[in-house]
């Protein structure tokens, strides 16, 4: 399959891939670091590039909403937002999840207030990780369009029918240019596909009710076909991600596991932070230590069972969170590996380092102090569970 070679900032790989996608309907409203996606898609609409309403909105609530109503009506949707604005959504974010709606949403991860910050940290799809919504995380550019590519499939199928945010890290990835392969409009446009709808509310011949009172007697079922969706969406990634490695060579699985084969010990971590630490294991790697990475793809559905199984030979994990989970024991990603590793009899050590929030940088020295940290973990030194990585002291 042909591909063209591009340079391209994350915003602008994920709007080529929605505007790929050919939706019907995209509801915007600005909010740094997400505004320039919207923008670029903006200008694929002015230009005629592509046949889709633009909805410009009040506030993200409204864009929500609005994403709700065109897609509850059997369109095909899409949004973007960031931080305080995905905060705003979350009546609606839940709503769009509970019924059904495979709306497709850029989430270009920034820190929420207070006090008020604009650069990257996981905080905002962290608070969002129970809505029901599908999680899918990127590490560079490359990875935020193929996701974006991905998720119409992902989140239409007749099996799911739930929405996805495709998740990338503010400013690293969505202000920074980076080369990328992207697919030719109508070979990406013929792997997504139409949307055939099962229901409509504009099918007057089959009416349908959207979002009534739901009390005691239903609303326990419901939550559950829910559940039932998350966890059936677990295969269907992996045979999505398939089709899509077959088409363009680029496979994704729910988590890359780097150097894993022979590791003792390793750094589990989502997003852009990945690429540096792989620099500092392949240091490592040469003075001796038996290093390893898992970077995780798919947050929601967890794939809790893969995860153990993978980890289940370490000596020592180290489980990286760019937000915390106040009042809890440790971040939440810290708390899902630590929770799906239980069930498996592992009992190898699993320490947290919460780092990065508000944006605050991580560097070679912060990675090659937790692989440091680990080996010794691993070699029977006792360490604290939780900790934090790059702050003053």
């Amino acid at each position: 399959m042909e591909q063209q070679l591009v340079a391209l900032t994350g915003n602008e790989a994920v709007a080529y891939a929605f505007k790929q996608a050919r939706p019907h309907v995209a509801s915007a409203f600005p909010i740094t670091p997400q505004t320039e996606m919207m923008h670029k898609f903006a200008e694929f609409v002015a230009n005629g590039e592509v046949d889709t309403e633009m909805i410009l909105v009040e506030s993200e609530h409204s864009a929500m909403s609005a994403a709700v109503g065109a897609s509850a009506a059997g369109s095909r949707v899409i949004t973007a937002t960031s931080s305080a604005g995905f905060a705003l959504m979350w009546e609606i974010v839940y709503i769009a999840a509970s019924l059904r709606l495979p709306i497709c949403m850029a989430l270009v991860n920034r820190a929420l207030s207070g006090n008020i910050n604009i650069h990257n940290d996981h905080s905002d799809s962290m608070g969002g990780r129970d809505a029901g919504w599908i999680h899918l995380h990127s590490e560079n550019a490359q990875e935020a369009y193929d996701n974006g590519v991905m998720s119409f499939r992902i989140s239409e199928h007749p099996d799911v029918q739930l929405p996805t945010m495709v998740c990338y890290d503010g400013f690293i990835i969505s202000h920074t240019a980076d080369s990328l392969y992207m697919l030719d409009d109508a070979d990406a446009a013929t792997f997504v596909g139409e949307r055939t709808p099962k229901y409509a509310l504009l099918d007057v011949e089959n009416p349908i009710t959207v979002g009534p009172l739901d009390l005691t007697d239903y609303y326990f079922e419901h939550k559950v076909s829910q559940m039932e969706a998350e966890q059936r969406a677990l295969p269907i990634i992996d045979q999505v991600s398939a089709e899509y490695g077959e088409l363009t060579g680029r496979r994704y699985e729910h988590f890359e596991s780097y150097k894993m084969d022979d590791a003792e010990c390793c750094i589990v971590i989502l997003g852009s932070s990945a690429g540096t630490t792989k620099a500092m294991i392949d240091e490592y790697r040469e003075k001796g230590i038996k290093v390893g990475l898992m970077k995780i793809r798919t947050f929601r559905p967890f794939p809790n069972e893969l995860i153990a199984d993978a980890l289940s030979g370490m000596k020592a994990i180290a489980v990286l969170d760019k937000s915390a989970s106040f009042g809890g024991f440790g971040g939440p990603v810290f708390t899902e590996v630590r929770s799906a590793l239980y069930q498996t009899g592992c009992r190898a050590p699993v320490h947290n380092w919460i780092y990065g929030l508000g944006g605050r940088d991580y560097d070679l020295h912060q990675a090659a102090h937790v692989i440091e940290s680990i080996d010794k973990i691993a070699r029977g030194e006792e360490m604290e569970t939780i900790n934090l990585l790059g702050v003053r002291l």
